[in-house]
């Protein structure tokens, strides 16, 4: 049985602060399929998850004449996490925290 450690106050506000800071540029899945529906075939919902240059590229082709849009709509959940996961490694990465399959772990000496 291992034992938990429990952080000193300065450590968890810090990571209260960084939870926080995440939940604030976390994107949800269901606005990109909302987005999807609206405004797909011009590629907005990519615009929201910050694929800039996917987004002009379906802008300018309609959604490769729909055919992206279509395909999009299987690959939005699957984009939305990984660009959640990659905005929570910036933000505990700014605050030195490691950070392990969604838990976190304060770095020694960081």
């Amino acid at each position: 049985m291992t034992e938990s450690r429990a952080l000193p106050e300065w450590e968890r506000i810090s990571v209260l602060r960084a939870e926080s800071e995440y939940e604030s540029v976390r994107k949800d899945a269901r606005v990109a399929y909302l987005i999807w529906v609206f405004s797909g075939i011009f590629g907005g919902h990519r615009f929201y998850l910050g694929d800039t240059g996917r987004s002009i590229a379906m802008l300018f082709t309609l959604g490769g004449l729909g055919v992206w849009t279509l395909i999009d709509l299987f690959l939005i959940r699957g984009r939305v996490r990984a660009v959640n996961r990659a905005r929570r490694a910036a933000v505990m990465a700014r605050h030195g925290i490691i950070d392990v399959a969604f838990g976190s772990e304060r770095r020694l000496g960081g």
